[in-house]
């Protein structure tokens, strides 16, 4: 039911080509024609065949027909004078391209409207895009607009368990984040160096001397290891069978979050019930896990203990584990993929990157020392304090990466009262969305901005010119964390490896590809498009 349900709105919706070149030419008021089609054309058609059709098809028709009466009555409502601009399109046809083209959509959406903000309906649930400097700041500083909200409405990929992760109180959720400030304190972020070196020299050796992976296959597997290790405890992260089983549950989720899901979580379709389905398997294996750690009464270095020793509820400890594990996995892994990935095809900043991580070595008097043979050894013995302040090859590398291939569409809802911004209103209950390319794809600000250049720096000064990891009140609260994991990842791939970026056809590519924002998880080009070459270096690693 739920393919029928996509079949259908995809088939109304084939190409955002054909919105520039159709809906563009719409009235801002709907069209009458389409009041024609659909008296006319839908209901006509269907109702010879919804005589000899089964349950399944009369259900689903009768669910597009209520998308149908949803998207025209809302797009009959009036808008007060302030209001943003509307899309001139009914909402039904807004909901496939912002889940599933978002990118385009939301750049279609600035132009058929001529405007810098602009609204539309995702049937009951009122959206407000924004744009501009302006906007931008009045975005990350409003006291009013939520994250958790906006957030768990407008994405959906995140495992929802009522009072766990969703429905929190403000005290829980605070804890849960005093809880991550925690973990990236200086002692405890020290401790996972070493592990972290091991998971990664773990995985690289498992690719043999050379060959060619994807790597939003191999890399991405890589840091949702090291995540798993630093946000979870050693039952899980010790297990390598465990790890995996508990990417593809999180996969799942992923593949299943569909327009449906989402906008009808009520309503029980194949992909949802495979979402609860993983979703209670996630729990079970954190629970499993806690459970077994407490009945061991054996103390573990990790921050499951640390969570426990602190006496959070299990709730919290529940909570915790299983939000942050796909939240930093995620945002983390795509950097971490298209870093080496844009390291590939630009063999200047690969060997700047690669001649710092020699120079930490050697400051330390461990590169080539003969009592330390591996690599990772060598890395685990760089304190903490030279990995985050001693290289800035990596950090301009870590930046740029996020400015180009960092698919952020930040969402929030106004919990009231209702504001303002550039004078357009927002109402309380209002969905209100930013999208990063706003300002990281801007030529005026980023000059030739698909370009890959670490060097760069805005064209203009502005405390919101790059909100690679948010901004305001909204900044990322587990950055320390992914800049490392990041590093070492980078660092021990780099001294390991010799890499290269090969097309489709295993040819040297010119230039990597280019991010596709329309991924709003990855920015993963077409699969099979490219792949990164590598051969050991003859260091052990």
């Amino acid at each position: 039911m739920e393919e029928a349900i996509n079949q259908i709105l995809l088939s109304s919706l084939p190409d955002p080509l054909w919105l520039k070149k159709v809906l563009v030419d719409f009235p801002i008021r709907p069209n009458p024609m389409l009041h024609a089609f659909f008296r006319h054309v839908g209901l006509q058609a269907a109702g010879a065949a919804l005589l000899s059709a089964g349950l399944p098809v009369l259900f689903t028709t009768a669910i597009i027909v209520l998308l149908v009466i949803i998207s025209i009555t809302s797009s009959l409502q009036k808008d007060v004078a302030d209001a943003p601009a509307r899309l001139p399109i009914y909402s039904f046809f807004t909901i496939i391209p912002f889940f599933r083209r978002r990118f385009d959509f939301l750049n279609w959406g600035f132009q058929a409207t001529g405007q810098s903000a602009f609204q539309f309906d995702l049937l009951r649930n009122k959206v407000v895009v924004v744009s501009g400097e302006s906007a931008r700041q009045a975005f990350f500083t409003a006291k009013g607009l939520d994250l958790t909200e906006g957030f768990k409405i407008l994405s959906g990929a995140i495992p929802m368990v009522r009072g766990v992760t969703s429905d929190l109180q403000t005290k829980r959720i605070s804890l849960i984040h005093k809880r991550l400030a925690a973990v990236q304190k200086n002692e405890q972020l020290s401790m996972l160096i070493r592990p972290m070196l091991e998971d990664s020299r773990r995985l690289m050796d498992s690719w043999g001397n050379s060959g060619c992976f994807d790597p939003f296959d191999n890399i991405y597997e890589l840091v949702f290891q090291l995540t798993v290790r630093s946000l979870s405890c050693t039952e899980i992260s010790d297990d390598p069978c465990l790890v995996s089983r508990l990417k593809k549950l999180y996969d799942t989720l992923d593949v299943g979050t569909t327009p449906a899901t989402v906008l009808l979580p009520w309503l029980p379709t194949p992909a949802m019930v495979k979402k609860l389905w993983a979703t209670k398997e996630i729990y079970d294996i954190v629970v499993a896990a806690i459970t077994a750690r407490e009945q061991s009464g054996v103390s573990k270095n990790d921050t499951l203990q640390m969570l426990l020793d602190s006496g959070d509820e299990k709730l919290v400890v529940v909570g915790f584990i299983m939000g942050l594990l796909i939240a930093g996995a995620r945002a983390t892994g795509t950097t971490a993929c298209w870093m080496l990935t844009f390291l590939g095809g630009h063999s200047e900043w690969r060997d700047k990157a690669k001649a710092e991580v020699e120079g930490l070595l050697a400051s330390q008097h461990l590169f080539q020392n003969s009592t330390i043979d591996s690599l990772s050894s060598q890395m685990a013995a760089i304190p903490l304090e030279t990995w985050e302040n001693e290289t800035p090859v990596l950090d301009s590398i870590i930046r740029e990466t996020l400015r180009i291939a960092q698919p952020h569409t930040a969402m929030r809802r106004n919990l009231g009262p209702e504001m303002h911004i550039d004078g357009k209103l927002i109402p309380s209950g209002s969905y209100v969305v930013y999208p990063f390319s706003d300002v990281h794809l801007n030529p005026d600000i980023y000059h030739d901005p698909w370009k890959f250049d670490p060097n760069r720096q805005p064209e203009t000064k502005s405390a919101y010119n790059y909100v690679g990891w948010g901004g305001g009140k909204t900044t990322c609260l587990g950055q320390r964390l992914a800049r490392v994991e990041l590093k070492i990842v980078t660092a021990l791939f780099l001294l390991g490896f010799r890499h290269c970026i090969v097309d489709g056809s295993g040819k040297v590519a010119r230039e990597p590809p280019l991010p596709n924002w329309n991924d709003i998880l990855l920015c993963r080009p077409p699969q099979g498009s490219f792949r990164v070459r590598y051969e050991r270096s003859g260091a052990v690693l």
